[in-house]
C-alpha cells in the first residue's frame, strides 16, 4: 500500500531534486515529487529509512545531505528543529557544501525565524537561494499533498521553487522576507493552541450536561463556532480517541518557538502560555505523542 495518498500534479517540467528528513511529514511530502515526474535523491539520517523510500518510489538515496544536493535544483528539506536543520545544512557534509551556484535550498522545518535568517544570509554569500517554508496540516495534509505552505525570502527563487512545492501544498504562498514563514506558522499555532483549548473545554462541559456531543458539534458546526478543528477532531475528543494526528511533544516545540520570539519582539501572549502549561500537563501524564486534541484529557 502506498504511503501517499491519489492526487494530480500540475504538469512542470521534469527537475532534479533533493529532499533531507524523512520523518512523518518528509517521506510523503518526497514521495509526491517522486510520483509527479522529478528525479529525487533522497537524505535521511536513519539510512534504512532512505532505502524503504526508494523502494517505494524510485530515485536514489545519498550517504550526506551533500551528495544528496549535488545536482540538485531545488533541495527540500524537512527536519526536525534549528539543531538538526544547521546539521543538514552547514559543515562538509552539509547541502550547502554540494549545491551549485543558483540553487534554491526550501525548508520545511518548523524552526525560529532566527534561524531562517541565518541560513539565508549564509545561502547568499555562497551565491545560493533559501526560502523558510513551514507547512501546516499534519501528516494527513503531507500525505494528500494538501499542506498549506508559508514561505519568507526573496521573490524570484520562490517563484523558481513554487511548482514543485504545489506537488505537496494546495496553497503555496510567499508573506515576505526572510524568516516570515516561520513567523507564519507561529501566528498559525497561536491559533490553534487556543481553539483546541476552547474545544476542549466546550465538549467537556458539554459531556457533563449530559448533551449528546456528536449531534451537538454537528448542530454547532454548521454556525460561528465552526473550525477546522470541530470538524476533524470534535468528535474524536468525545470518543477519547487521540492515538493519530500532530502530537504534543511537537506542539510544544511549536510553542517554544512562538513564545521565544514573543520574548524578543514584546508580543504579548498570556492564552498561548497557559495552554502551553496545559500541554505540559498532558505530557507529564505520558501524553506526549498523542495528537494536541489530548488537552481534554486534563478536564475529565
Amino acid at each position: 500500500m502506498s504511503s501517499i495518498g491519489s492526487r494530480s500534479y500540475e504538469s512542470v517540467p521534469t527537475r532534479r531534486v533533493a529532499f533531507l528528513g524523512l520523518g512523518v511529514m518528509g517521506f510523503p511530502m518526497a514521495g509526491h515529487l517522486a510520483r509527479a515526474g522529478h528525479q529525487v535523491t533522497v537524505y535521511n539520517r536513519t539510512a534504512a529509512k532512505a532505502q524503504a523510500w526508494v523502494a517505494e518510489f524510485g530515485g536514489q538515496a545519498a550517504a550526506t545531505p551533500r551528495e544528496a544536493a549535488q545536482g540538485a535544483e531545488v533541495v527540500f528539506a524537512c527536519v526536525g528543529n534549528d539543531d538538526d536543520l544547521r546539521s543538514v545544512v552547514l559543515g562538509d557534509d552539509g547541502a550547502f557544501a554540494g549545491m551549485a551556484s543558483g540553487a534554491v535550498f526550501v525548508d520545511h522545518t518548523t524552526a525560529s525565524a532566527a534561524i531562517a535568517r541565518e541560513l539565508f544570509a549564509e545561502a547568499r554569500q555562497r551565491g545560493l537561494h533559501f526560502i523558510d517554508a513551514p507547512v501546516s496540516g499534519g501528516q494527513a495534509g503531507a500525505i494528500n499533498g494538501a499542506l498549506t505552505v508559508m514561505c519568507g525570502g526573496d521573490e524570484a527563487p520562490f517563484e523558481a521553487a513554487r511548482p514543485l512545492a504545489l506537488h505537496v501544498g494546495k496553497a503555496v504562498t510567499r508573506v515576505g522576507e526572510a524568516g516570515a514563514g516561520q513567523l507564519a506558522k507561529m501566528v498559525n499555532q497561536i491559533c490553534i493552541a487556543g481553539i483546541v483549548q476552547g474545544l476542549s473545554e466546550a465538549v467537556a462541559f458539554g459531556q457533563k450536561s449530559g448533551l449528546p456531543m456528536s449531534l451537538v458539534l454537528d448542530v454547532i458546526g454548521k454556525g460561528a463556532a465552526q473550525s477546522w478543528q470541530m470538524d476533524n477532531r470534535g468528535k474524536t475528543m468525545v470518543d477519547d480517541k487521540f492515538d493519530f494526528g500532530f502530537a504534543v511533544d511537537w506542539m510544544r516545540k511549536d510553542l517554544g518557538l512562538v513564545l521565544d520570539e514573543a520574548r524578543r519582539n514584546g508580543a504579548r501572549l498570556p492564552l498561548t502560555a497557559l495552554v502551553d502549561q496545559f500541554y505540559a500537563d498532558v505530557q507529564a501524564e505520558g501524553g506526549g505523542r498523542l495528537d494536541t486534541s489530548s488537552l481534554i484529557k486534563r478536564l475529565r
